[in-house]
């Protein structure tokens, strides 16, 4: 059997179970790889243990690092109760419920750029639900705001989101380099243009609620010290570049080291045995969504080595030709109807690598592409519910409040927020970098 046949197979089987099955990705994955493997024991003659251990110098454990170590310091941040604290005094200083509920979606967005996005909607939730209830109206238009504003600004930063970890790590890319790149604004700026676009129709969207604020109820911050490490993690981020240039190592090392001091400041508030604590620690992380990174490394790294990654881009090439213009709008919208649906972080890891082929073969600049395949692939889950792990997480919160949300009733916000947000953001990464 063909190698690149059977590889090709089984990723198109494993990414439909995705587009289906959310809450156990990692299974899925690994089933596929452990395929992989008896594939090439059987037919390749690899020895067995070769064929476990080669897929794994595909991963890229800086990022996996980046990723823990983000995730302990958010859910400490997040314990010290300075996000809540921070939307209330947003609330309590808007004129009007419509106003105070832009803003708090705004909020989402930018804790969002350091925080994880389901963490984000659970944090502010409360308070959009709340709101509503004091006003006797539905809560669903409100939250599905805060659900899709976390993950567009989650695409800002390197520590954000696992695609934007994913495209550093592919492009070599530096946490400073979201920002600035080459003499050239980077994509930060790109998403922060789609941000004030999308905001906007927010705008419009909620300008009916002229009704005043209520004074919610006060916020006693239990430390600022969360806060802190934070601050800390982003300021070391932005100067590992001066020991690490090429990405390899020292961001990863940075999130671990400041993920453990967070957990150390929690021990304090925390009565179990230090094995116990260290046993709530392991069981706190996000292994599903670990494993699921971890296996996405080694399912890119089977597809480019059977050749399947150079098939592609020969076939995206014979599909756009030499229009650059073509190539670019192809990417980012096709990106946007691809994740409306399925799980973006198979599709952006696999698209990359023919991202940076195709420009490489059109003599064009290697981000324009990548660029505007993050900005598709991110954007597009915010058009349905079921598009993006923030989206489920709102639309389950509001179940279990007594409110049902439709199909419908995302895809009213959540279209024209995506396709204000994409237009906008696109538009200038094809001014700057196309």
């Amino acid at each position: 059997m063909n190698s690149a046949v059977f590889v090709s197979a089984i990723f198109v089987i494993v990414y439909a179970v995705l587009a289906f099955q959310k809450e156990k990705r990692a299974r899925v994955v690994w089933v596929g790889i452990v395929l992989f493997v008896i594939f090439n024991a059987v037919f390749a003659g690899q020895r067995f243990w070769q064929g476990v251990l080669d897929p794994l110098r595909d991963v890229n454990w800086n990022v996996i690092g980046i990723f823990i170590g983000t995730f302990l310091v958010a859910e400490s941040f997040t314990v010290s109760l300075v996000p809540r604290k921070l939307a209330n005094t947003i609330v309590r200083k808007s004129g009007s419920v419509g106003v105070a509920i832009v803003l708090i979606a705004g909020l989402a967005g930018v804790l969002s750029a350091f925080v994880e996005n389901v963490a984000t909607v659970l944090i502010l939730a409360p308070i959009a639900v709340e709101m509503a209830n004091r006003l006797k109206v539905s809560p669903v238009p409100f939250l599905i705001s805060i659900a899709v504003s976390s993950n567009l600004q989650g695409t800002a930063t390197l520590i954000g989101d696992p695609p934007s970890m994913i495209l550093a790590a592919h492009m070599k890319l530096n946490f400073n380099d979201f920002f600035w790149l080459d003499g050239k604004p980077g994509i930060f700026f790109a998403v922060e243009i789609g941000a004030v676009a999308s905001m906007l129709v927010l705008w419009l969207m909620f300008r009916k609620y002229n009704q005043p604020v209520e004074e919610p109820e006060p916020v006693k911050v239990k430390s600022w010290t969360p806060t802190y490490l934070l601050t800390g993690m982003v300021v070391a981020l932005a100067l590992s570049p001066l020991l690490d240039p090429e990405f390899r190592f020292l961001a990863g090392a940075v999130c671990m080291a400041f993920g453990v001091i967070a957990r150390l400041w929690e021990r304090k508030f925390s009565s179990e045995s230090r094995i116990g604590y260290v046993r709530a620690t392991l069981r706190q992380i996000d292994w599903d969504t670990t494993l699921f990174l971890i296996g996405i490394f080694v399912f890119v790294g089977v597809l480019s080595r059977a050749g399947v990654i150079e098939m592609m881009a020969e076939a995206a090439q014979g599909l756009i030709g030499s229009n650059v213009f073509l190539g670019f709008t192809l990417i980012v919208w096709f990106s946007v109807l691809i994740s409306a649906f399925v799980d973006n972080v198979p599709y952006i890891t696999a698209m990359l690598p023919v991202s940076t082929i195709l420009a490489e073969r059109m003599s064009i600049s290697l981000y324009l592409f990548p660029f505007g395949l993050l900005i598709g692939s991110c954007l597009g889950g915010n058009i349905t519910p079921i598009g993006a792990a923030a989206n489920i997480v709102a639309v389950g919160y509001l179940a279990r409040c007594g409110h049902k949300t439709s199909f419908i009733d995302f895809v009213k916000i959540g279209l024209p927020f995506t396709l204000a947000a994409t237009a906008a953001g696109s538009a200038f990464l094809w001014l700057v970098w196309g």
